[in-house]
């Protein structure tokens, strides 16, 4: 089990890539995600893009000095987008919200659009109701039978 103080977030650097490309390797995350994992080449050509490329935010999540997921934001199909991944050894144990609590620290514009897989009915209330998925706005669900749940933050009223 891990403690929030323990969760933080820092800048992809290019020596963070072989991690995290075994991350995205994993059988049961890309089933969640509804993904499929990258070729060596692709995934370079691809982190190649984000880390060179403007209005591309990219963070490691680190537990300790452990690297154990990814979280970014990203313009698509003209909003600004969300997405995370994080080692599967290390879910349920609150770091994927506590590291979506910190990059919404970090990134100030909004809305924010977000997929979040679905893992049952008890964990999506849990997931929504947290309060990591709304400082600083509110979170509104985009589609309602949307596997992955799409979701918007947005700045909250004045």
């Amino acid at each position: 089990m891990t403690t929030d103080e323990s969760v933080r977030l820092r800048p992809v650097q290019p020596g963070d890539l072989p991690r995290m490309y075994d991350l995205q390797l994993d059988p049961e995350s890309n089933r969640m995600a509804v993904t499929i994992p990258r070729t060596r080449e692709a995934f370079d050509s691809h982190w190649a893009k984000i880390l060179t490329g403007p209005g591309i935010t990219a963070w490691v999540v680190l537990v300790g000095e452990e690297l154990v997921g990814t979280i970014s934001c990203f313009p698509m199909d003209g909003q600004d987008h969300v997405g995370y991944w994080i080692d599967r050894a290390y879910w349920g144990m609150g770091i994927a919200s506590k590291a979506l609590h910190l990059l919404l620290l970090e990134v100030t514009k909004r809305p924010l659009v977000a997929a979040a897989a679905s893992f049952g009915a008890r964990a999506s209330r849990a997931r929504n109701s947290s309060s990591a998925l709304s400082p600083g706005g509110s979170m509104r669900r985009l589609a309602a039978s949307a596997s992955p749940a799409r979701f918007s933050v947005a700045s909250p009223a004045s």
